[in-house]
């Protein structure tokens, strides 16, 4: 019994040392041969060019390198006497050897990458859509552009590619051409090139100047109008570049009929976040430009869009938060606008609660907004002479939020708006009953 006991225990060690020599085989770590991996980034190459210094690296590590402003070869220092580098298919094939011949390790085959797309071919490319363009051929320009959308669309540097060799201006003067026909013969190629447009972010003074004409305005907003959602989605981006490089173009939006009804429509069924965040941009230049009449923003006002903006407020991120805030701010210019805001049982309690927990920017809004309330609110006389709007705010913890926004710092112009608001708040005080401090433990502060 003693020795069969012993012969058990023996079996039993040796076989679980067996189990841990096996264990270790298969977990050992897989040295990649180093002409496998790119000197820069020491990672296994998946695209390998040979520079002309005769070194190879992997195409994305050696094109940042070069974007950076480098001109020498990393490994020798040698000056670079070309940037264009040469696909190493020799060390592509024997890296894809080596990956099937490791797959049992979890390595798996790097596929073949595309070459990409050269300034050359770009703009032959662009020759050919300018001169489809001036012939008027629109099949043989919309196969070319979309031919472009499909070579951006296969990787980000032929995305960048298409972009630095003046797409957007080829692109854009060829929207202007076919925009003077007739909408309905053109729609497709305008469609294409509009959709390509999108890619070719951002726009330089010639494009801005083709799609500011006229003709080109009323197309893009004719899109923006139409049921179609990735045209919709296209042409409110489209006019978000234009915007942001030309707040001149707030006149052109305004003097087409149906823009702001479009744009609206935009925010009320919206089709992704980008989209909202463009129409919201857009409208929030309109309130806020110089040129916009009190009249655009009773239209707004009139439209329901302060009651849209309050429920949006309460869950939204904070890009939504600071622009829709900021249409509100502009809006409370007028006084429709103002009663607008005070008048929604979301008004109030919504822009106080806005306070010190989105954003520096969420809160110079929402202080501004509570600002011309109770300065420009008349009182009533029901409520024992208190403004109503003081009521509101005094009920919703406002003035809590405005002392601890004073402790914690703000910019001067809001410090001076905070000030004058506890000021008013103070004088009612003593009447109102205020509700109990918010827990301000999960407060962002700005510093």
């Amino acid at each position: 019994m003693m020795i069969s006991s012993w012969r058990r225990r023996r079996a039993a060690r040796l076989a679980g040392k067996q189990q841990d020599k096996n264990s270790d085989g298969n977990n050992m770590e897989l040295t990649i041969p180093s002409h496998f991996r790119c000197p820069i980034s020491l990672d296994l190459m998946k695209d390998p060019v040979t520079l002309s210094t005769g070194v190879t690296y992997d195409r994305e590590t050696i094109e940042k390198w070069i974007e950076e402003g480098n001109f020498r070869c990393p490994t020798t220092n040698q000056v670079l006497e070309s940037l264009e580098s040469v696909p190493n298919r020799t060390i592509l094939r024997m890296i894809q050897d080596w990956c099937v011949e490791n797959r049992s390790y979890g390595i798996e085959r790097i596929p073949t990458p595309r070459i990409p797309v050269s300034p050359a071919e770009v703009s032959e490319i662009l020759s050919r859509v300018t001169v489809a363009c001036k012939e008027g051929d629109q099949v043989r320009c919309r196969d070319l552009v979309a031919k472009l959308k499909g070579l951006a669309k296969e990787s980000e540097r032929n995305r960048k590619c298409i972009t630095t060799s003046g797409s957007a201006s080829v692109l854009a003067e060829a929207f202007e051409a076919f925009s003077t026909g007739a909408l309905d013969e053109n729609v497709a190629v305008l469609e294409e090139i509009l959709s390509t447009l999108t890619m070719v972010f951002p726009f330089h003074d010639d494009a801005n100047a083709f799609l500011g004409t006229s003709s080109s305005m009323h197309c893009i907003i004719w899109f923006l109008s139409s049921g179609d959602l990735s045209r919709r989605t296209n042409a409110v981006l489209v006019l978000k570049e234009l915007f942001s490089s030309n707040q001149r173009k707030v006149n052109q939006v305004l003097e087409i009929e149906g823009a702001i009804e479009a744009l609206f429509k935009m925010i009320k069924e919206p089709i992704c976040p980008s989209t909202t965040k463009a129409s919201l941009t857009i409208i929030y230049k309109l309130v806020t430009s110089p040129c916009t009449s009190e009249n655009v923003l009773s239209t707004l006002v009139h439209m329901g869009l302060v009651l849209l903006l309050l429920e949006t407020l309460v869950e939204s991120e904070r890009s939504i938060c600071e622009k829709a805030l900021g249409i509100l701010d502009g809006i409370c210019t007028i006084e429709e606008g103002r009663e607008a805001v005070s008048n929604n049982a979301l008004g109030i309690p919504v822009l106080v609660r806005k306070l010190l927990r989105v954003s520096n920017l969420s809160t110079e809004f929402s202080v501004s907004i509570l600002w011309k309330l109770c300065k420009m609110e008349k009182n009533d006389e029901d409520c024992g002479g208190v403004n109503l709007v003081v009521n509101q705010a005094l009920q919703a913890g406002a003035f809590q939020k405005l002392l601890l926004l004073l402790q914690v710092g703000c910019e001067d112009r809001t410090k001076d708006k905070v000030t004058e608001v506890l000021k008013l708040l103070n004088l009612y005080r003593d009447r109102m009953e205020c509700i109990d401090s918010l827990d301000f433990r999960d407060l962002k502060r700005p510093f």
